[in-house]
C-alpha cells in the first residue's frame, strides 16, 4: 500500500463533518435598525429613556425651589401654627366630629398652600425631562399580559444579566459618591457645628435646614451627571436592541415593497398582456413599416379618430417578425423603409400619434398603400 493511500485512510477514519454556516453568521444582528423597524418599537412603547435623568431633575428642581421658597414656606408654617394655638383651640365644637372635620381640611389647605409650589416644580419637572425624551407617546403594548412576567426562570434570567450588573455598579457608585458628598460637606462645616449650642432654637432649626439643602443640591448636580452617563449607556443598549440580521432587512423590505420575485413576475405578466393586446391590433392597421428584419411598426390611421395616424404596435426583432407574419395573415400592406421605421420605433410609443416631422414620409407611405388597395 503506497504512503498515499495511507494517507487517505487515515484521513477517512479522522475526519469530522462540520456544518460550515455555523460560520456564516446569516443571523448575527450587525445591522442598523431601518426606520420602520424604529416605528414599531416606538409603537410598543420600546423608546430610548433614562429614568436616572428623570429622577435626577426633579430633585435637583425640587431642592432648588425650597432654597427660594423657604423663607414664603416658613413664614406659612409658622402663621398656621399661630392660628391653631390662638383661634382654632378657641372653637367651640373643636371636640366634636364636624369641628375635628373642619380642623382637617382647614389643615389639609394651608399643606397645599405651603407644598403646592414644590410639588408643581416637581410635576412639571417630570413632564418637561420624559417629553424631552422620548416625546408624546401613548401605547397600551406594555398593559397586555405576557406569561414572561410571571415566569420563574425569565426572572431569574433578569437578575443575573448584564443589565441588573450595571445597575448594581451604577447604584454602588451613585451611594459612594453621595456618601462622599455629605462626608466632605459636613467635614468643611466642622467648625461651624461647635456654634450651634450657641443659636437657639429657630436658628439651629435654620442651620440644620440651609445644611441639609446645600448638601441636597450638591448630591442633586452629581446625580445630573451621572444620569448624563445612563443616557450614554442607554443609547448603546437601545440602538443594540434595534439592530436587525440582515435576513430580517430582507424580509422587511418584502413586507413593505413587495417581494422583489412576485412584482418581476407581474411586470413580465403586464408585459404580456401589453404584447397580446398590440397584437390583436396588428390586423386593423392600414400598413406596417419594416427595417425589414430588425423592426417593424404598424401605423392606423381614422379620421374621426385622431387627426394624425397613429402607432398601434412595435417590435424589435423576434416581435417584428411577429408582427410581419401577422400581417400577412391579415393582408396589411408591408412597406419597407429603413430610416423611417428606425425613426417611429426609436420616438413614437404604441398608442401615440407620429410627430409632425414624419407627417409627410407617413403620408406618402399612406398614399401609396391605399392607391393599392384601391387598385386591387
Amino acid at each position: 500500500m503506497s504512503t498515499d493511500q495511507i494517507d487517505r485512510n487515515h484521513l477517512k477514519r479522522n475526519y469530522i463533518p462540520v456544518n460550515l454556516q455555523l460560520f456564516a453568521g446569516g443571523d448575527d444582528k450587525t445591522e442598523k435598525a431601518t426606520p420602520k423597524r424604529r416605528q414599531d418599537a416606538r409603537k410598543k412603547g420600546q423608546v430610548l429613556q433614562s429614568k436616572e435623568i428623570t429622577s435626577a431633575f426633579i430633585l435637583l428642581f425640587m431642592f432648588a425651589a425650597l432654597r427660594l421658597l423657604g423663607g414664603y414656606m416658613y413664614n406659612e408654617i409658622i402663621f398656621f401654627i399661630k392660628k391653631v394655638l390662638t383661634e382654632y383651640v378657641k372653637m367651640p365644637d373643636l371636640y366634636t366630629v364636624n369641628g375635628i372635620s373642619k380642623l382637617f381640611i382647614l389643615s389639609f389647605v394651608e399643606f397645599l398652600k405651603i407644598s403646592g409650589p414644590i410639588l408643581a416644580v416637581a410635576l412639571i419637572t417630570g413632564l418637561v425631562a420624559e417629553y424631552a425624551q422620548v416625546g408624546f407617546l401613548f401605547t397600551t403594548e406594555n398593559l397586555g399580559f405576557k406569561f414572561s412576567r410571571i415566569n420563574p426562570l425569565s426572572g431569574l434570567k433578569r437578575i443575573f444579566s448584564l443589565r441588573s450588573v450595571v445597575e448594581l455598579v451604577k447604584s454602588i457608585i451613585k451611594l459612594a459618591i453621595v456618601g462622599y458628598i455629605a462626608y466632605s460637606y459636613i467635614k468643611s462645616e466642622a467648625d461651624n457645628l461647635l456654634t450651634i449650642m450657641e443659636l437657639d432654637a429657630i436658628g439651629v432649626a435654620t442651620y440644620i435646614t440651609s445644611t441639609v439643602i446645600n448638601i441636597a443640591l450638591r448630591i442633586c448636580i452629581a446625580l445630573v451627571f451621572i444620569a448624563a452617563v445612563d443616557y450614554i449607556y442607554q443609547w448603546y443598549e437601545y440602538e443594540k436592541s434595534l439592530k436587525m440580521s440582515k435576513q430580517e432587512i430582507k424580509e422587511e423590505y418584502k413586507q413593505t415593497e413587495g417581494n422583489p420575485e412576485i412584482k418581476s413576475k407581474i411586470r413580465q405578466k403586464q408585459r404580456q398582456i401589453s404584447m397580446r393586446r398590440m397584437l390583436n391590433d396588428v390586423p386593423s392597421a392600414d400598413v406596417v413599416i419594416t427595417n425589414p428584419t430588425h423592426y417593424a411598426v404598424a401605423i392606423k390611421y381614422d379620421s374621426n379618430i385622431s387627426p394624425a395616424p397613429k402607432v398601434i404596435a412595435k417590435g424589435q426583432d423576434y416581435l417584428a417578425q411577429r408582427i410581419k407574419e401577422i400581417a400577412k395573415e391579415n393582408r396589411v400592406e408591408i412597406v419597407e423603409n429603413k430610416p423611417l421605421a428606425r425613426s417611429l420605433y426609436d420616438s413614437v410609443e404604441v398608442g401615440q400619434e407620429i410627430p409632425e416631422e414624419m407627417y409627410q414620409a407617413v403620408a406618402e407611405i399612406l398614399a401609396f398603400v391605399y392607391s393599392i388597395k384601391n387598385g386591387a
